[in-house]
């Protein structure tokens, strides 16, 4: 196991190695450095590929979790970098790992190349949805996750019916009530940064899935409009995990994309 302690954590990591620009992955809510998996595979022969667990999830999660901010976790992602001995990277983020992201890229402007932010956005939850998402949670961690509850989370982040959902399910119930209620109130209580879009001077890409559940396309036009240049690729039939549940267009529209960033 490859752990960094940074931060007073002690952050889970893979990292494939090589001379290649660095792409660090930071995946969203309940998921993990497996989500990624796919762009792995297609990327790590020319790109350095990190992958992480961000706080209180996987390899990452314990027994406490103290209130954390996605700051905090922007602040992990730079001193993970560091501790690889890595100056600058391009900045892959789904959901919630593009809110850190794009924080790191607001609060630590100086390690990243680019970013990549695939179904996400730079907003706050809306109240009516997150009132929803903080009940189920609670009933999750009260009582267990439910096969009914199950099929619930995985409609909301990888679509319906799709092949790779059962390993997910199995994951998904063996959080822990601590991690569970800490992510959620983070996840809550995010501040919004869509007026500070334009101080981020790097390229973006950013992916969205026209049939995502969490998050809405109109939403992602709005972060990529924010963002001085950025590209928007909408990925037909994909929901919110559409890195993973889509990777024959994505992996293709990241390797387009980081083939023109300057070196």
């Amino acid at each position: 196991m490859a752990i960094a302690e940074v931060n007073g954590q002690k952050l889970y990591y893979e990292d494939t190695g090589g001379p290649g620009p660095a792409v660090i992955f930071s995946h969203g809510l309940f998921m993990d450095h497996e989500m990624f998996a796919p762009q792995v595979t297609a990327l790590r022969d020319r790109y350095r590929c990190i992958t992480w667990d961000e706080r209180g999830h996987a390899g990452t999660a314990s027994d406490t979790l103290a209130p954390f901010t996605y700051y905090d976790s922007a602040d992990d992602l730079a001193a993970l970098l560091a501790h690889l001995g890595v100056e600058r990277a391009v900045l892959a983020g789904m959901s919630q790992g593009g809110f850190l992201s794009l924080r790191c890229a607001l609060t630590h402007p100086e390690v990243v190349r680019a970013l990549i932010l695939i179904d996400t956005q730079a907003g706050q939850e809306d109240a009516e949805r997150l009132k929803g998402h903080m009940q189920l949670a609670e009933a999750w961690a009260s009582n267990g996750l439910s096969d009914e509850m199950a099929a619930i989370i995985e409609s909301i982040i990888l679509g319906q019916s799709w092949a790779g959902a059962g390993a997910w399910k199995a994951k998904w119930k063996a959080i822990k009530p601590v991690n569970l209620l800490g992510c959620m109130n983070t996840l809550a209580t995010r501040d919004d940064v869509t007026p500070r879009l334009g101080e981020i001077k790097v390229p973006a890409l950013v992916i969205h899935g026209d049939a995502d559940a969490a998050i809405e396309l109109d939403l992602a036009r709005t972060l990529a409009t924010g963002i001085a240049g950025a590209e928007l690729v909408v990925v037909e039939g994909a929901g919110h995990a559409a890195n993973l549940t889509h990777p024959e267009t994505v992996n293709p529209a990241i390797e387009r994309f980081l083939a023109t960033l300057p070196a």
